[in-house]
């Protein structure tokens, strides 16, 4: 009687291992197939952007059982998958998308500047160089004042002068138009993503977290968060539940996207070009300040446009006066006081020679000497200093341009060793999946050799009770 119930209870202890055996082999197999999944899906998108490492995270399984060779009660029940984390730093995720901000801001202010470096054009049929050619054309008159062929090319050098004058102020107002444009593109992309991150932020809310699915929308939502950064200063919140909040970094008090919804936008341009911006959100519209990112930029190099256009302007006006009261002062070829030599109804765009006739040219003084009023055109031309303010404008710019540039290479440097930093965190190494893929492999494999022991038992037991 005391051996059937000790052999009872041995095959009670025995029916506990096996089914041990099998649960620990089972959920190995299971886990570890989770994990292998987790490698492959990290090598498939190695290379694509905004896409952060994954990993499965494992917890043994309590669980109770009788052993032959353990003490009763043992807690020995195997593995299971608690769930998918993502390889992130948010530390080095906002480091960043402020220098990203930074490099927005740097290299829109080199783009647009180098743009209006080429519309000023200092070579050969620009303001500078055609100004030089006027003044010596007029010396070259004044050795011979009666000549036709110099004074048709005195009148055709001060031709050359108002079209350098036109070309420039249309070259630079291009330039302000083409800033203004992609800054609209800008404006545009930075309402669509404040409303896709608005819809992304409901989407996350009824993920499951530790999920798969959970892992690629926060992966959008980083990327969306990223595009932002780029194009304006701005300071990410991730809340409890997943979902991002966004204020701006140059005012703290100004939400971009709050659980109502999302801000919306607006870019306002003045006549000269100048431009600003404004955010309505929560039915109240405030201004929107802009330190970094390409809007920043935008915003700098159009004010910077408008000044070089208003120091143009305001040359061109200086030199139709200078040029205009000089003609004023000389007799022209018909024995006449000299009439306008130019026009100008508004800017430098509406610069006009308004004559035709080379006679036309006040050369002679009042007193009667022939070249007297080209002679005194020499003072004229010292005392007004055009060449010298036109020559100020270029450098000015020049200066600014220089600066931008030096501020764009430490803006990408920055950059990249930020990204190149939160890379080394959230990116995907093949050698270290290659070194997960062949430990989860024979992780896999140990599982599945736990279950051959389980069914090889099974079957010796079988084979013994025969």
């Amino acid at each position: 009687m005391v051996r059937r119930r000790h052999a009872a209870r041995r095959r009670q202890q025995w029916s506990t291992f096996v089914s041990d055996l099998l649960a620990i082999g089972s959920s190995g197999l299971s886990a570890y197939r989770n994990a292998l999944s987790a490698v492959g899906e990290n090598v498939a998108n190695a290379d694509t952007p905004g896409y952060s490492r994954r990993t499965v995270r494992m917890q043994a399984v309590d669980a109770t059982g009788s052993m032959p060779f353990y003490k009763d009660q043992v807690v020995f029940g195997g593995v299971e998958t608690v769930g998918v984390q993502r390889a992130w730093d948010e530390f080095k995720a906002a480091e960043a998308r402020q220098a990203d901000s930074a490099a927005g801001r740097a290299d829109t202010r080199q783009q647009w500047l180098g743009a209006v470096e080429s519309a000023l054009d200092d070579g050969p049929t620009g303001v500078g160089s055609t100004l030089t050619r006027f003044f010596a054309s007029a010396t070259t008159l004044a050795g011979d004042p009666g000549d036709p062929l110099k004074r048709s090319q005195m009148l055709t050098a001060l031709e050359d002068t108002t079209r350098a004058f036109r070309s420039t102020a249309d070259s630079l107002s291009r330039v302000s138009d083409g800033i203004a444009s992609a800054a609209k593109l800008d404006v545009d992309s930075v309402n669509a993503s404040l409303a896709a991150l608005y819809n992304l932020n409901g989407t996350i809310r009824t993920a499951s977290p530790g999920s798969s699915a959970r892992a690629s929308l926060e992966d959008q939502r980083d990327q969306l968060i990223d595009q932002l950064s780029q194009k304006l200063d701005i300071t990410a919140t991730i809340n409890g539940d997943g979902t991002v909040s966004l204020n701006s970094a140059s005012a703290s008090g100004v939400s971009l996207l709050q659980g109502t919804g999302p801000g919306f936008v607006t870019m306002n341009r003045a006549t000269d070009g100048r431009l600003a911006f404004t955010l309505s959100i929560g039915g109240s519209t405030t201004p929107l300040p802009v330190g970094s990112g390409t809007l920043s930029g935008y915003a700098d190099t159009a004010s910077q446009t408008a000044d070089r256009r208003a120091q143009l302007d305001a040359l061109g006006a200086d030199f139709v006066a200078t040029i205009n009261d000089w003609q004023a002062g000389g007799i022209d070829a018909n024995g006449n006081p000299g009439a306008d030599l130019l026009s100008q109804a508004g800017g430098a765009t509406t610069m006009q020679i308004a004559v035709a006739d080379p006679a036309l040219i006040a050369a002679a003084g009042t007193d009667g000497t022939a070249n007297g009023n080209l002679i005194a055109l020499d003072g004229v031309r010292a005392s007004a200093g055009l060449e010298d303010r036109w020559g100020g404008i270029v450098s000015q710019n020049a200066q600014v341009l220089a600066s931008a540039k030096s501020e764009a290479a430490a803006a990408d440097s920055w950059r990249d060793f930020s990204k190149a930093a939160l890379d080394g965190v959230s990116g995907v190494d093949l050698d270290r999946e290659a070194a997960d893929l062949l430990r989860y492999q024979q992780a896999y494999s140990a599982s599945a050799r736990i279950i051959q022991v389980a069914r090889e038992t099974v079957q010796s037991l079988f084979d013994a009770l025969r």
